[in-house]
């Protein structure tokens, strides 16, 4: 099991009710999910504590056999490096580097690069005619691809994404999911995806509705 979280329980400081009471949710490996819910329901804060980037009050949570209880951070930092790729909304990349750089800096660190695999992944996400570019020199869409080939270029056990397609067009973001749910088939990996889209969660193989706290 790729996931398992019981109980979890989640409070912000000075807010009056928990965006996590009792949450419960399990994926296994090769299983692709859609988490929806409504603008400031906690998917969000959700995704962050699997991710192992966000501390919770209470429960259980179990990320690719690491429990996330008490986790310091070093072995959160080892966790995200070796077993997850994530797909922020805000890109996260790194200035100073050029757009192979970028896709190819976890997989570096994780001792899993492959050349192959790289060049693939710009190509089937229209980078090739931007590898040396730095992100300040591409637009929305073209950073948003970038954050997602980084996500995927060390073949994650466990790939998470907030809304990775929010920022491109239709058609693109119809091949980066194609592209994700590909890699999870070939690689077994899971995929727990954040998501508006009533379209894209149909592609997902299940799909989970966060509201007042409680999954349904």
């Amino acid at each position: 099991m790729l996931i398992d979280i019981q109980s979890l329980r989640k409070t912000f400081p000075g807010a009056a009710h928990p965006v996590l009471a009792g949450v419960k949710l399990s994926l296994a490996a090769g299983e692709t999910l859609a988490l929806t819910g409504e603008s400031g329901s906690g998917k969000s804060t959700l995704l962050h504590i699997v991710g192992a980037l966000e501390p919770f009050d209470d429960g259980i949570v179990r990320v690719a056999g690491t429990d996330l209880n008490g986790l310091d951070d070093t072995g959160a930092a080892m966790l995200r490096r070796t077993q997850l790729g994530i797909v922020f909304q805000q890109f996260n990349l790194i200035p100073s580097l050029d757009v192979v750089a970028n896709i190819t800096f976890q997989a570096r660190l994780a001792d899993r690069f492959d050349d192959r695999w790289t060049d693939a992944l710009i190509d089937q996400l229209r980078l090739d005619d931007h590898r040396s570019k730095f992100p300040e020199e591409l637009s929305g869409g073209q950073q948003q691809r970038v954050a997602i080939g980084r996500a995927l270029a060390a073949r994650p056990e466990l790939i998470l994404a907030d809304e990775p397609t929010g920022n491109l067009d239709e058609d693109t973001g119809d091949a980066v999911i194609e592209l994700m749910l590909d890699l999870s088939a070939e690689a077994g990996a899971g995929l727990m995806m954040v998501t508006h889209s009533e379209r894209l969660a149909a592609r997902l193989s299940r799909r989970v509705h966060l509201s007042h706290g409680i999954l349904t």
